[in-house]
Formats: C-alpha cells, structure tokens, sequence
C-alpha cells in the first residue's frame, strides 16, 4: 500500500501539482466560486431593471419575412433564382425566391410592420422591441432549441431559467421559482430538455403546471388525511431523508427531492390560488380570448403566467402546442395562419394586461423561435428552415419600446446589419436582471460555466435595444 505522503512524492504532475495550486491560490487570496442550492432571493451584481421573465417559446421555426419583416424584392422577383443560392437543409427546396402570400400594414405611432396574421400583435407594436437580425448555429428543430434556450446546441446545459433562477432565487417561497406552462394535449419537441438544469443542482429545472385540472400533479393526497396526519408524515419523511443525505453529501437530486417535499406543502394552498384564474374579471378573460375554443388555450396559459409573475415566480415559460406547429414546409399560406392565430391574441393580452397592472416595467417578456425560415420555395408553397436570420421580440424590462434593431439582406436570407447571436440576447436578458453573465459561474468539468459560453462565444450586451444603461461591470 502506497502511503499518502508517497502518492504525492510520486505524482508531481498529478495529485502533488493539483495540491499545490490549490495552496498558492489560498496564499494569493483568490476568491473562492460560490454555489447556490437554494431558492432564497438574492440580488444580482448590479440594480436591476427587471426581476421576472416570461419566455413564450415558438417552437418551429416562425418565418420572419412572413410575419415581421417584409421584403418587397421577394415580390419585385418571385420565381427567380437566389443570386447567390441558399443553405439547402431538406430535400424539396428550389432555389426560387418565394414572396409571403401575406399583406403587410404599417401599425403604432412607430410605424411598425406587422403581417395580416398577427392582428393583435398590430395593436401592441409601440410596447414590443424588434429584434430583426438574430442569427443562431444550426438548422434543426432540437439543436435549434438547445441554442435559443442554453447557447449550445448540444443538451447537457442549463436552460435561460435554470440559470437565472439560480443566481436570483425567487420572491415567493411558496411556489416554484421556474414554472412551465405547457399544452395539455402533449410535449413540444425536446420535452422536458426544454427545462432542463443540466448541471446545475436540480432544484433549478423547470416545474410543470398544468392549465387543466389540478395544477401540480400529487399534490395533495389521494384520500382526505386526519388533521395533522400529513404534517406528521412529511416531518418524519424530512428526517429519513436528511440522514440518507448525511450519508450522500453534495447529491444534488436527492438535496433537491427533499426541498421540493417542503415546497410541496406549502404550496398546497398558494398554488391552487395562484393558477386558479376563476377569479379574473370577465374583461380580462375577455381580453385573453379564454372562452375561445381556438385561442382559449393558449390564452389561459398567458393569463396564468401573468398571475405567476404577479405572485412572486422568478421565471415562467410558455410554451405552444405540441410537436413544432411554426414549421411550414408546405401550403405556408394555409398553415401559418393557423398557429399566428392560436397564439396572436394571448400574447398580445399578456403584454397589454402587464402594463394595465404596472407590471410590465419589472417584468420581461420574450418570444421566439429557435431560427427563421428561409427566402425561396419548398415543396411549391413552403419554406425551409433558416439559421442564419429570424426575428424575435421583447417587451417590458427596460427593453426600448415600438424599436426594431438591425436587419437582414433584401431577400431576409442573412442578418447583415446590427447582428444578434443567441448568446448575446441571453447575456443582455441577464443584464436586465441585474446579472453580468460573465460573472454568473457554476464550475463544472474543470471549467467555469456561464449562461452565455462567454469564452466560447465572446457574447456581449446589446446596449442599442434597452432604454438603461449598460453597466460596464
């Protein structure tokens, strides 16, 4: 048996050199990284604009010359060739420019073009800041995803929330700090990787609420239990996994099951009340489309999010109906108005109910797809799917209002001017929130991780699409 001593005589290079950087560094005085595996709220690095996000994610690909960009050479040249040809991802696709089957109409004191599709969305154009040339790094749904949501396209990190609600925490204790309101008939594609923790500790994933029945799943029990039954069982439930802990320290699932066993109960009464929109005034429901069959939906989901914002949730995310319904191959011109209509009023009534409430300042609203669609045909009266430009929207949290930021080519083909990556929107969502994403750290594998891949991406705040400051920190 080699004795410690010896194991470090040996292994200079090894142990013995690991040992003694970690000595130098303490000499030095470097800081050690913080961690967090808790929910209690805390500030940022500096004072925040914002303090809640609402992230209404389209899944599929929402076409950007189809519904906030207009390009009127797509008409001027419909049925030509591309001049420089296109980044072919399916088969079916033809090199032929394809104008959108779609009126397009100046809307706001901005003056803001909005596709006939999307007539709710007319109506709120001065509160909503444009972000015209987003670009991102691939050309599938899940990949595509991955990026809009963690900056790699690849799963195993966190998500926008997990990150941000593991800096922040959360105001209310008795709810979640990450909930994810999602279609009741089913998963979007990716499912739960939606909201994912990746490696951060668990209690930092999204929680599913449903907008049908009860809200949480198991959360109350089955049977009416006797007055102080439940307690009773819950306290000694707390004890057996606390010493299964002192056994296990730093299993972050078995940190977060016990956590969550405690949220759960006080979440018994908050919560139903929370989701609950049974109380909201007639207007409101009015205003959300609720007793609509096609926009009710998805209205509800919006209308609860508002509520959970309002309540104290740190972050909440919306998500369409399953599958990736923003994906229009094939018959564009019927297909899209589809989905733009399911979806149109209940976004456009959350942004003005935010304001109406004095909400919206504080709160920051997103929405977006994983990347755009491309400017010539497919499969006849379709498009193919684009990463090298879309169009996304924000709103809210110091965000500049009735404001559309950079631009792509004539055809809408490539941002050109004033571009956006991904991993520069996430870094100046957390800038909004108080947080520098390069300062936002969770060391893993060796390395120490960021919300944006800073090292990697070399993301930046865009200082051009926010009312505030930019702290140089």
């Amino acid at each position: 048996m080699v004795s410690r001593r010896k194991l470090l005589e040996l292994s200079p290079l090894g142990f013995g050199s690991i040992a003694l950087a970690h000595l130098l560094a303490e000499e030095s005085g470097a800081k050690r990284v913080i961690t967090h595996n808790d929910l209690v709220a805390r500030k940022g690095h500096f004072p925040a604009r914002a303090k809640a996000v609402i992230q209404l994610v389209q899944n599929g690909g929402p076409s950007q010359m189809d519904l906030f960009d207009p390009k009127p050479m797509l008409a001027k040249y419909a049925g030509q060739p591309h001049p420089d040809g296109v980044e072919i991802h399916q088969p079916g696709n033809y090199n032929t420019l394809l104008p959108t089957p779609f009126e397009f109409s100046k809307h706001g004191e901005s003056g803001m073009d909005v596709s006939e599709v999307l007539p709710h969305h007319a109506g709120i154009v001065d509160k909503l800041c444009f972000i015209r040339s987003m670009h991102t790094e691939h050309n599938n749904h899940l990949e595509g995803l991955n990026m809009l949501l963690t900056c790699k396209i690849f799963p195993g990190r966190p998500v926008m929330g997990a990150w941000i609600t593991y800096a922040l925490g959360t105001e209310n204790q008795s709810l979640p700090a990450y909930v994810v309101l999602r279609d009741p008939k089913g998963y979007t594609i990716g499912g739960k990787q939606l909201w994912a923790n990746g490696y951060l500790p668990a209690l930092y994933q999204g929680v599913e609420f449903a907008t049908t029945g009860a809200p949480v799943h198991h959360l109350k029990p089955a049977r009416p239990l006797p007055p102080g039954v439940q307690r009773e069982s819950l306290d000694y439930l707390a004890r057996i996994n606390q010493l299964h802990l002192d056994e296990r320290p730093g299993e972050s699932e078995l940190e977060a099951r016990i956590k969550n066993f405690e949220l759960a109960a006080r979440m018994q009464v908050e919560a139903m009340d929370v989701v609950d929109i049974k109380s909201e005034s007639e207007a409101t429901k009015k205003l959300y489309g609720i007793d609509d069959p096609v926009r009710g939906p998805y209205g509800t989901r919006c209308l609860m999010a508002r509520r959970l914002v309002e309540a104290g949730v740190r972050f909440v995310q919306v998500t369409t109906k399953p599958g990736q319904p923003w994906d229009h191959h094939n018959e564009l011109g019927k297909n899209m108005p589809v989905i733009a209509t399911e979806t149109d009023q209940g976004a456009a009534a959350l942004v003005t109910d935010l304001e109406a409430r004095g909400l919206l300042d504080e709160t920051i609203v997103m929405w977006a797809g994983e990347f755009g669609r491309l400017p010539t045909t497919q499969r006849s009266d379709g498009r193919d799917h684009n990463r090298n430009a879309f169009t996304l929207w924000l709103a809210g949290g110091g965000f500049k209002p009735g404001f559309a930021h950079g631009e792509t080519d004539d055809f809408g083909y490539k941002a050109v001017i004033d571009r956006v990556s991904v991993p520069d929107m996430t870094a100046t969502v957390l800038h909004q929130l108080g947080l520098d994403h390069r300062k936002t750290v969770y060391p893993h594998a060796g390395r120490l991780e960021t919300p944006s891949d800073v090292t990697v991406t070399g993301a930046r705040v865009v200082g051009d699409i926010l009312t505030n400051e930019v702290r140089a920190v």
